[in-house]
């Protein structure tokens, strides 16, 4: 099995939280996975990407151009950014909450949150949007919109581990006292899938 998942949010949206908790949930079934992070200042809220290549020792940990099988978008342009990134037939998973950048709230520069999406819906076949923030924030915490992300992409059959994987994954990467809230959040997306087209 060779998988390659391409995940993008913007600093504190729990991208790499997602990312190591694929990458754990794919050792723990003993397979050989690479990662890459991409990191522009992420604490005020900058571009974040991370490569995870799953399945291969003979593979660069940065996915080329058109060879990643998933995105997990957590914002609509972070997600636009890496379409090149997909493969032909490659499915995706983005949040339609739109965190308008620094640059352009200060009107140095535009954003067009409807236009990110329409390219997304233009050049991905198969993808489900969903308002992660809100199931976040019935969960417990809006702070878990990454865990609802992967829940969604989980219902949806495009990781390629089962819930039981991921949620032992979870245990070993999250506190204990955030465990249960984060679980919640992970079940609400998996839940969401078949209201989703």
């Amino acid at each position: 099995m060779l998988s390659s998942i391409v995940i993008a949010g913007v600093g504190g949206q729990g991208t790499l939280l997602a990312s190591r908790i694929l990458s754990e949930a794919a050792q723990r079934r003993g397979l050989f996975v690479r990662t890459s992070e991409t990191i522009g200042m992420a604490q005020r809220g900058g571009c974040v990407s991370s490569h995870l290549r799953i399945g291969s020792e003979e593979i660069s940990p940065v996915i080329p151009l058109r060879h990643a099988d998933i995105l997990i978008g957590f914002e609509p342009a972070e997600a636009a950014r890496q379409i090149n990134r997909l493969k032909p037939g490659a499915s995706a998973v983005v949040n339609t909450d739109c965190i308008v950048p620094t640059n352009v709230a200060l009107r140095l520069g535009e954003y067009n949150c409807d236009q990110y999406i329409d390219a997304i819906k233009r050049n991905i076949r198969r993808v489900f949007f969903i308002n992660a923030a809100s199931l976040a924030i019935k969960a417990g915490d809006a702070k878990t919109l990454n865990m609802v992300l992967l829940g969604l992409s989980s219902g949806a059959g495009m990781l390629p581990f089962s819930d039981s994987e991921i949620a032992a994954a979870m245990k070993c990467c999250i506190k204990p006292g955030l465990l249960e809230m984060n679980r919640k959040a992970f079940m609400l997306g998996a839940e969401t899938t078949g209201n989703l087209t």
